[in-house]
C-alpha cells in the first residue's frame, strides 16, 4: 500500500490523473476500471485537460466502469452512463463502442451479469481501476455484506447509501434501490488499484478500510491485500 497525502481535491485530483495518464502513456491500449460520483470528477476534468493538450491520446483505450443504477434509462441524467459521458466520454478521443457500463435496463439480470463478467476476461482484465469509497465502505456497490461477492450481481443499495446520494435527484424517493456492480473478484484482479477520497466525513471510514480488520462489513478493507495500491488522499489518517 503506498499513500500519497495531498492538500487538498484539486492536488488529489491532478495526482489521480496523472497516474492514469502515466499509464495510458506506458500502454495506449489500457483497460480502465472507472468510477463515477463527486470524488472523481476532478480527476476526470485533468484527464480532458491532458487530452486536448496532446498528452495522452484514448483512441485506443477500453473502459469497464464499476456500477450502473437498476431500472435507469441510459439516457437519465443521473444515471451512471450519462455522468461518464458528461464529464469523461463526449469530451476526449475515445471510441465509444469500447466504453462499458452494466446495462442498467436488463431484463435479464443473471445474464447481464455474467456478460459483464465474460466481457472483463475477455480485455484480458483491468489493467488500472480507480476507486472512491462510500461512507460505509463500499466500493462499486459492493454493500456491506456477510461475505464479498465475486462476481458482477445486483445489489439492493443500503439506506445510508440511498441518503448519500439522494442529493443528486430530485429527491430521496427517487433514488433507485437497486443496482448492478461490478464485484470484488475483477477490483482485486485488477493490475493497479486507485483509490481516491477527500472530506471529513470519509476520514473515519478510510481509516477503518485501510488499518482496520478485513471484513466483508467494510468492503473496501480487502484492499489491503491488494499487490498494489495507491491512495492518494488530503485526509489525515
Amino acid at each position: 500500500m503506498r499513500i500519497i497525502n495531498v492538500k487538498d481535491y484539486e492536488e488529489m485530483s491532478r495526482k489521480a490523473a496523472d497516474l492514469i495518464a502515466a499509464q495510458i502513456i506506458l500502454n495506449p491500449k489500457s483497460v480502465l476500471g472507472l468510477a463515477t460520483g463527486s470524488s472523481p470528477i476532478g480527476t476526470y476534468e485533468r484527464l480532458v485537460e491532458l487530452n486536448r493538450n496532446g498528452v495522452i491520446d484514448f483512441s485506443h483505450v477500453t473502459t469497464i466502469n464499476l456500477d450502473e443504477y437498476y431500472g435507469l434509462d441510459p439516457t437519465h441524467d443521473q444515471s451512471y452512463r450519462y455522468f461518464m459521458n458528461k464529464h469523461l466520454f463526449s469530451r476526449v478521443n475515445i471510441n465509444m463502442a469500447n466504453t462499458h457500463l452494466p446495462d442498467g435496463k436488463a431484463k435479464d439480470i443473471d445474464a447481464e451479469c455474467r456478460r459483464y463478467d465474460d466481457l472483463i476476461e475477455s480485455v484480458g482484465g483491468i489493467d488500472l481501476q480507480l476507486l472512491g469509497i462510500g461512507h460505509n465502505g463500499h466500493i462499486g456497490f459492493n454493500e456491506p455484506s456477510d461475505e464479498f461477492i465475486p462476481g458482477t450481481h445486483c445489489v439492493s443499495l443500503s439506506e445510508s447509501t440511498i441518503n448519500a446520494n439522494s442529493r443528486f435527484f430530485k429527491s430521496r424517493d427517487e433514488v433507485p434501490r437497486k443496482a448492478i456492480t461490478m464485484g470484488i473478484k475483477a477490483i482485486m484482479q485488477a493490475r493497479k488499484v486507485l483509490l481516491i477520497a477527500s472530506g471529513e466525513d470519509k476520514k473515519e471510514i478510510l481509516k477503518k478500510a485501510l488499518f482496520g480488520p478485513i471484513t466483508p462489513q467494510v468492503p473496501a478493507s480487502i484492499l489491503q491485500l491488494h499487490k498494489d495500491l495507491t491512495v492518494i488522499t488530503p485526509l489525515d489518517i
